[in-house]
């Protein structure tokens, strides 16, 4: 019997709030994660992603109070990443309640603490996020939230990071990401027969045709969706400024929407790809 395909909201936090932007830039405020990570709980979600979206940049994570929170209070595995440079920090956030890391910056600086890590707490403890763009018909993978290019090609990382121990693989579209275009399938075909271990896609998701023909790649093995949730939700949901002391506000004291991306919940989400025969739990 084949092994369920996940569906696995992100949440990308800075500071106290839920954010998203476009190519991981130009960060708007959509909400407080704890309501969206508790709705999408109660909706059907399989894991939640939490991403510190500047902790790599500042050198410091920020996460530790919202890990607690979700722990205490949403019981699917909870992967955690972002500003996660030692054994250390590793060993603290598990100790709150995550049950996976997701490393990149630190990993592709040295490749070898994938190594570590995986024997200290298990791969499938490690997920190794890629992020890679598109650079003269190359993928590259990049670090700091988009922002810097390791001049690594997306190819050869993604086999050294196996090679290293890595328990899964997930990879960010930069290009696609917070459009809602789609994913570049075709470059995709070509390179998952060279992953052995679990891989979860992530950026361009707009629809769930999108999702449906992603999970026909047995290779696949969850997709990661923000935008496409996210914005679901917020028309669900109430606004209060006062809630909010940081942070672009604009787009939610508007209530704009995005019409790139279809309003469904993961409930519906999982009915349409359970009718067309993709395994998934419901």
């Amino acid at each position: 019997m084949p092994l369920c395909k996940r569906i696995i909201p992100k949440l990308d936090i800075k500071g106290d709030n839920l954010v998203k932007g476009i190519n991981l830039e130009g960060l708007r405020v959509l909400g407080k994660p704890e309501i969206f990570a508790k709705n999408y709980y109660d909706n059907g979600a399989d894991e939640l992603f939490y991403q510190d979206v500047v902790a790599s940049l500042y050198g410091r994570n920020t996460l530790d109070d919202q890990i607690k929170k979700t722990a205490k209070e949403i019981f699917i595995p909870l992967t955690v990443g972002g500003g996660i440079r030692n054994i250390d920090d590793i060993a603290r956030i598990l100790t709150l309640g995550a049950d996976k890391i997701s490393i990149n910056s630190a990993a592709i600086n040295k490749p070898i603490f994938i190594k570590k890590a995986a024997e200290t707490f298990g791969s499938s403890t490690i997920v190794v996020s890629i992020e890679a763009k598109l650079i003269l018909n190359k993928y590259y993978a990049f670090t700091e939230n988009g922002r810097n290019n390791s001049n690594k090609l997306l190819e050869d990382w993604i086999q050294q990071a196996q090679d290293y121990g890595a328990g899964e693989i997930s990879i960010t579209f930069i290009d696609h990401e917070g459009i809602g275009s789609g994913i570049d399938f075709g470059y995709l075909k070509k390179i998952l027969n060279k992953i052995k271990i679990p891989v979860i896609i992530n950026g361009g998701i707009g629809n769930k045709v999108h999702v449906l023909n992603l999970f026909k790649n047995k290779s696949i093995s969850g997709v990661v969706i923000s935008s496409m949730l996210h914005y679901a939700l917020l028309r669900k949901l109430k606004f209060n400024s006062n809630n909010y002391t940081l942070g672009n506000i604009d787009f939610l004291e508007n209530q704009k929407t995005n019409n790139n991306f279809e309003k469904i919940d993961i409930y519906k989400l999982k009915k349409y790809l359970k009718k067309n025969n993709i395994p998934i739990n419901i």
